[in-house]
């Protein structure tokens, strides 16, 4: 295991699901974190909470960026903002993503896949162009993708979330094949049915549906997928999981779930 004493993470999505357990992992083991997203009350909830974990560090080990993945601008302001202490980058996870509905491509919402491509693709290039120079420049660095079993295989009303699943998966090869001479790891971590505000949020609030996803299962958590962001980035330093395919037991693929009554 590699020594992380000091080292820095930067965490997109932060105030929930897998974002927030991450976090929570990371400055519950002494690293400093830097979470992002774009509800301010709960950054601010979350970095008290946070300053807790470990006992603060000199300077503080929790920073906040406020500023929504799918605006370019917005997340060029917010990192010139960071004081020079939080400007070496060691780890950064994108996992800011979403889904939202499930209609048929036929009578797709616009809206819906705008949010979708702008979020899970853009926003993932967005925050990586803000932070790869800076790992390019140190010769060392780590970028974590949070893909999906969805990026591996599509299932039916899934269509353009799928498809930025799978842009997200390609893009992690990407990545990896022209980071590859400056020392900087590459990896995806793609889940499968994990139990988050994601369904929520994809079923826009409906909750009686969110629940559905789940039944007569176990779904995995947020602290299944922190504990493996967790060992990716704690590995020595010439070991790289490049792709990282997770499931409930009781899930073989997109489609196909075991369920008891």
């Amino acid at each position: 295991m590699t020594t992380t004493t000091g080292l820095t993470i930067l965490i997109t999505g932060a105030t929930s699901g897998f974002g927030e357990a991450t976090a929570r992992r990371f400055a519950a083991e002494g690293w400093r974190v830097i979470i992002t997203g774009r509800r301010r009350d709960r950054l601010d909830a979350l970095k008290r909470e946070l300053q807790g974990l470990h006992g603060p560090l000199e300077g503080g080990n929790v920073h906040a960026l406020r500023f929504d993945v799918r605006d370019n601008a917005e997340v060029e302001r917010a990192f010139t903002t960071l004081p020079d202490e939080w400007r070496t980058i060691d780890v950064l996870v994108n996992n800011a993503g979403l889904a939202v509905g499930m209609d048929p491509i036929q009578n797709g919402n616009l809206e819906d896949w705008g949010r979708m491509i702008d979020t899970n693709l853009k926003g993932l290039l967005h925050v990586s162009r803000a932070v790869i120079p800076g790992m390019v420049e140190r010769g060392r660095g780590h970028i974590i993708n949070i893909g999906s079993v969805a990026g591996k295989e599509v299932y039916p009303r899934g269509n353009v979330y799928c498809a930025t699943k799978h842009a997200v998966d390609a893009l992690t090869k990407a990545m990896r094949q022209d980071l590859l001479p400056h020392g900087i790891k590459v990896t995806q971590i793609a889940p499968g049915l994990a139990e988050t505000e994601f369904s929520l949020v994809r079923f826009k609030g409906d909750e009686r549906l969110a629940r559905v996803p789940y039944q007569g299962m176990e779904p995995l958590r947020g602290d299944d997928i922190a504990n493996l962001i967790w060992f990716a980035a704690t590995l020595p330093v010439h070991v790289c999981i490049n792709d990282l395919v997770v499931t409930p037991t009781a899930q073989a693929n997109s489609t196909l779930v075991h369920r008891t009554p």
